[in-house]
């Protein structure tokens, strides 16, 4: 296809290079140095999508990250999808695929665009919370439809084959912003010797300068700026960072940035020396200083159909002409409100095509740039604006009439001028986004009708983002709020920096702006007048808002999605608060902004991820023993991050195919094993923390539950640990090695969270306190060997004393097993005589082989994670997390004999428990159930009622922690929560079932093994 809209000369782009690309099915061509958004508009493309809300067509409006309408889908494969990518900020490449985020069946022709012509009655601000409200047995098939409309763009189905990069980088400056202010701070900055980085969006450094009509020391702007990047790219303390945006601004000047590397070569990052690139590099960054000059947006006009394809920001225009050489349309009507958008006219003329006129707001227009515009007999009209644009896929007419800004009504004096494309101004708007991720309010300036950064500690605004805008005063202020900055650093910023560039100044500041074209009658009854393109919000609906109640601007921007969005309002912002201001009769910033937050414009979730994906998101935990597990045939289970063995199923007896055990078999053999012989637990996986200091004592009396100041070396306690709101949140034991020196073990999925608990509470509720943590889970291989052989097969394996007398339960004694030093543990989790052996991890695998060489005369039986729950259900024992579910406390499961009430500090929880609610006598209660059929395992999760005959919805009163088949009992248990259970033990509760079957159950005690502990003691 021809490109139509491409001038025969100008331009950045490389004429040589032709590129071929895709756009919704068709084939299209472009050169290198273009955008998709460029190469479009040179092929005649108008419409790039449907509008979200109303389905209208919609076409490119602007040429940088604050474009609305241009987002599309990018990516020719499943694996390569890339949604919501702008095309202003995609560089074109070969090959590209490229389709528009919404329009069924296509974007030409869309069946939702029904829902446009219809106008805004159907569908105005909060219609979600009004409409498909009943009949209520039609609400799945209403959200069926409003997901399918919903959304900009889809996810991709297949796994991401590209790879991302994490980087940590200091710098003594940072520059965000390439344009005039940026490369001045810049020049600056490098010559005070400070260490630079230079970050801007675009693909290549220079800003607004790359299509500027200015000279800068006798050179065209362009040509300038690539001298001085030539100059900063040969200095060692500089890094420059194109097509790089800074997308947050956090505390301390810590920056990200988000770094495009090869998404504008290809849809997949290609390789490099036979490995593969980086697509894209997230840079986290802490400057001493940063300086923002991200200078301004330009503000559209709002007026009738300003959504129609053709209708564009006049500073994109220009762009399009002076960098990619592209004229986008034939015959252009300007409506201006201030002297530098005249240059869109004067561009447009000097490419050849017609500009039918220039529609200025204000009663004169006096600028050098109006005075060339009236040399070269460019028709402008005063006192006047669009205010409707004609067309339906494409701009045909402008209906202009005559304005009063004062009185912000139309004076009538209508015109019709024929034209395709409308380029409006409505001034510049400072681009003040990063500097109010920090939590900074912007200040309102009056003189340029705008919002500048507020004061944020190590920060300068320079040039457009401060409100300063013509060429010349632009250099200077970043020259001098440089020197400023680095002075504050401790640079000398003014010893030997280059002087200011001479300028031919041609670049004028706005002398006013018009956020919305005046009518007489309510924007209620005018053609749709759009305010933020990419969520279909008018002024209509703005009013709207306002006269529903909506006075806050951050309410009014969810009841009208104001500033949603992939652009964040960078365009149509400043309007909206303006128009609500003018319903509010209130001044713009007395409305004021609403809150920026990062990111600055859509980053990938890759990017974010960086190389912490997969096993590197979530890495496989490998015991000491893991080799001997794989090798013994043990299945796995994930347990946290570690694996763990689950099961061990041997070969079963007589199996001609060797065939193995299912896993209930493998199960009932090792439980079996444990109870009558002795069994072996891997239990490295347990969290062990290392608590020492004078204040180790004091400290776990407070994080505990009971007591800890009378605990002697070489005892061991068992010890409930409570959130602050009295909830169980983790079990374990910790054992005192020394005077001011413990061992804390806790569940293997909580080990991490609770040593940041501790953490937490030291650092800021208890600073005075000297206590030390150390994470020692992977230092010690724990073996538990449990079962009534346990001490015969000790015995054989240590030189420890194991009489009863000597080592009693609960005790602990370092000793050698199998001739390595260990610390053995007399603790139980299977209600048996148990030994919990550690060594130093790397010792492990030579003491647990030295086990099954002295046990197989005891019948030693490995036994998994599956057989574990099993024994220590039987004797009543909880898993936190599993048993409990964060409103659970010591009370509810019948431990008030591990909490110490009488203690002199009050322990974390402890006001909790003096609650109201938490002292209800019919509270959900830990106890056991016993199926009526002994066949029968109850489901985990499973609802308990007390009367199986009520209606529906029943009242369900507690549910099934836990749950097996237990060979020892001979039946199926369960451990459950019921309100008041402790008091209804022998009462029959009833569980429906998943299938259709309502199960009978009695409430009895927990514990179904030894309930006098009588096994663990002997």
């Amino acid at each position: 296809m021809t490109q139509i809209h491409r001038s025969n000369r100008g331009g950045r782009i490389d004429r040589s290079r032709e590129l071929s690309f895709t756009f919704n099915g068709k084939r299209y061509t472009g050169y290198a140095g273009d955008t998709l958004a460029s190469a479009l508009l040179a092929n005649g493309v108008d419409i790039v999508n449907r509008s979200f809300k109303y389905s209208r067509p919609r076409g490119i409006v602007a040429a940088g990250p604050e474009e609305p309408n241009a987002v599309v889908q990018l990516g020719a494969s499943e694996a390569a999808q890339v949604p919501n990518v702008r095309a202003t900020q995609q560089a074109l490449y070969e090959g590209l695929v490229a389709r528009s985020t919404n329009g069924w069946p296509n974007v030409q022709r869309d069946m939702m665009g029904m829902i446009g012509k219809l106008g805004g009655s159907f569908m105005p601000p909060g219609f979600y919370y009004k409409t498909f409200m009943a009949p209520a047995s039609m609400w799945m098939t209403y959200e069926k439809y409003i997901r399918k409309g919903a959304g900009l763009g889809r996810s991709p189905l297949e796994s991401d084959p590209d790879i991302y990069d994490h980087i940590n980088q200091h710098c003594d400056v940072l520059i965000i912003g390439g344009g005039a202010a940026g490369l001045a701070a810049a020049r600056i900055a490098a010559d005070s010797g400070a260490r630079v980085m230079l970050c801007d969006e675009q693909e290549e450094l220079g800003g607004s300068l790359l299509d500027s009509r200015e000279t800068l020391d006798g050179l065209p702007a362009p040509e300038w700026v690539s001298q001085v990047v030539t100059e900063l790219a040969g200095r060692e303390n500089v890094e420059l960072l194109p097509r790089t945006t800074a997308n947050g601004y956090h505390d301390h000047n810590f920056v990200t940035l988000h770094e495009r590397r090869t998404e504008h070569l290809s849809d997949t990052a290609p390789a490099v020396n036979h490995r593969p690139q980086a697509r894209s590099r997230l840079h986290r960054v802490r400057a001493r200083h940063v300086i923002l000059a991200t200078g301004t947006h330009e503000r559209p006009l709002v007026y009738g159909n300003n959504d129609v394809p053709g209708n564009m920001v006049a500073g994109a225009v220009s762009t399009y002409i002076r960098r990619f050489g592209v004229v986008p349309g034939h015959k252009l009507v300007l409506s201006v409100s201030n002297d530098h958008a005249y240059r869109t006219a004067l561009d447009w003329h000097e490419s050849g095509r017609e500009v039918v006129a220039i529609v200025d707001a204000r009663a004169t227009s006096q600028g050098e740039l109006a005075e060339q515009a009236r040399a070269q007999g460019i028709r402008i009209i005063n006192q006047s604006a669009v205010i409707e644009a004609k067309g339906s896929d494409r701009v045909t007419a402008a209906r202009i009439a005559r304005v009063d800004l004062d009185a912000f009504c139309v004076l009538g004096h209508e015109e019709t001028l024929s034209c395709d494309t409308i380029a409006s101004s409505g001034g510049y708007s400072p681009v003040i986004h990063l500097s109010s991720h920090t939590g900074t309010r912007p200040v309102w300036r009056d003189d340029v009708l705008g919002f500048v950064p507020g004061d944020v500690k190590g920060m300068t605004s320079v040039g457009g983002v401060h409100g300063v805008f013509a060429l010349k005063a632009v250099l200077e202020h970043a020259t001098e709020g440089t020197r400023r900055a680095l002075e504050a650093i401790g640079f000398d910023g003014a010893s030997s920096a280059p002087g200011l560039p001479d300028v031919a100044e041609r670049r004028e500041a706005p002398a006013c702006a018009l956020f919305q074209v005046p009518h007489v009658k309510s924007a209620m009854r005018a053609p749709k007048q759009f305010v933020d393109l990419q969520n279909d919000v008018t002024a209509a609906g703005i009013e709207l808002a306002t006269r529903e109640g909506f006075e806050s601007i951050e309410h009014v921007k969810r009841y009208t999605a104001l500033g949603f969005g992939t652009d964040q309002g960078k365009l149509g912002n400043i309007n909206g608060m303006a128009i609500a201001a003018r319903c509010l009769k209130r001044s713009i910033p007395e409305v004021g902004t609403t809150v920026f937050r990062p990111n600055y414009t859509p980053v990938t979730f890759g990017a974010i991820v960086g190389r912490h994906c997969r096993e590197l998101f979530d890495p496989e935990r490998y015991t000491a023993l893991h080799a001997w597990h794989v090798e013994h045939g043990a299945e796995f289970e994930d347990v946290g991050q570690w694996k763990r063995p689950w099961y061990f199923p041997q070969v079963r007896a007589g199996a001609v195919s060797g065939e193995r055990e299912s896993m209930a078999e493998a199960v009932a053999r090792e439980c079996l094993a444990v109870r009558e012989k002795v069994g072996i637990l891997d239990a490295s996986t347990l969290g062990k923390i290392d608590i020492q200091g004078p204040d180790a004592r004091e400290f776990l009396g407070r994080v505990y539950t009971n007591k800890w100041a009378k605990l002697a070396p070489g005892r061991v306690r068992y010890g409930l640990m409570c959130k602050d709101d009295g909830m169980l949140m983790d079990d374990g034991t910790t054992s005192c090695l020394a005077e001011n020196h413990f061992l804390m073990t806790t569940t293997t999925g909580g080990a991490a969270g609770v040593m940041e608990w501790l953490e937490l509470w030291h650092q800021t509720e208890w600073p005075e306190l000297e206590v030390y943590f150390t994470s020692v889970t992977d230092h010690w291989a724990t073996m538990t060997v449990t079962g009534p052989q346990a001490r015969k097969l000790m015995s054989e394996v240590t030189d420890i004393d194991l009489s009863p007398d000597q080592f009693k339960f609960m005790d602990w004694r370092e000793g050698n097993v199998a001739g390595i030093p260990a610390r053995v543990f007399r603790i139980s989790f299977t209600g048996e005589l148990a030994y919990e052996i550690n060594v130093q991890a790397n010792y492990a695998m030579p003491v647990w082989k030295a086990l099954f060489e002295k046990g197989d005369k005891y019948g030693l039986t490995p036994y998994g994670t599956e057989t574990m729950h099993v024994l220590r259900a039987e004797k009543g024992l909880i898993i936190v997390g599993q048993d409990t579910d964060g409103s659970v406390t010591p009370e509810d499961l019948g431990m008030q004999w591990a909490v110490g009430y009488d203690k002199p500090f009050s322990w974390i929880g402890k006001r909790a428990l003096t609650r109201p609610d938490t002292a209800r006598t019919d509270r959900k209660q830990f106890v056991g159930l016993k199926p009526r059929d002994p066949k029968v395992v109850l489901e985990e999760g499973a609802q308990i009622v007390f009367d199986p005959e009520q209606s529906i919805p029943m009242t369900m009163v507690g549910h099934v922690t836990s749950s097996y088949y237990s060979p020892n009992l001979g039946h199926g248990f369960a451990l459950a929560v019921i309100k008041g259970g402790r008091d209804r033990l022998g009462q029959t509760v009833y569980l429906p079932m998943k299938d259709g079957v309502v199960h009978e159950a009695e409430i009895v005690s927990p514990v179904f093994i030894d309930p006098k502990g009588e096994r663990q003691n002997v």
